[in-house]
């Protein structure tokens, strides 16, 4: 283990940053496996205001999530189906195809907050199925805020991260 100077942290003390964009999307993030030494077992904060959701919808082949809700309220998007969550629910997000791709959404009128828990492989091919686009990504290194995208596509060309998700 790397190590950090301890393996315990509270959660009110996870450094978050901002993610935002459109009005779709905004996010409080804070990354927990690093912080107490986690390696092979990511672990992230996600607080989504009211209306909002963090990330497109999205589908890993080779990630698999599993999601606690701590606070609040939504709905969680997993392939074709909806369900309505709240605090204490356990979702899981394995890796596969459309068929698995999911997205939590703050329908409530606080704060979203919960905890993904993934496994992290280094390498990962990501769908966006409400966009068509796909994603080859890797993490340059355990620290990192987010993966490094060697390859979007969208039509086969190059494109940013939140094109057609507005």
């Amino acid at each position: 283990m790397r190590g950090p100077a301890k393996p315990v942290a509270h959660i009110d003390d996870v450094p978050v940053r901002e993610l935002a964009h459109g009005e779709k999307f905004a996010a409080q993030l804070g990354r927990i496996g690093p912080l107490v030494g986690m390696e092979q077992l990511g672990c992230m904060l996600t607080v989504v205001p009211p209306g909002k959701r963090a990330f497109p919808r999205h589908n890993h082949h080779a990630i698999e999530e599993a999601i606690v809700i701590l606070e609040g309220e939504g709905e969680y998007r997993l392939g074709d189906e909806t369900h309505a969550v709240r605090a204490g629910h356990v979702m899981a997000a394995p890796a596969g195809g459309q068929d698995t791709a999911h997205q939590l959404v703050n329908t409530g009128s606080s704060d979203l907050k919960y905890l993904c828990f993934s496994t992290m492989q280094g390498i990962d091919i990501v769908e966006y199925p409400d966009s068509g686009k796909v994603a080859a990504a890797h993490w340059s290194h355990p620290e990192a805020e987010r993966p490094e995208f060697v390859l979007r596509t969208y039509a086969g060309a190059s494109v940013d991260y939140w094109e057609g998700e507005d």
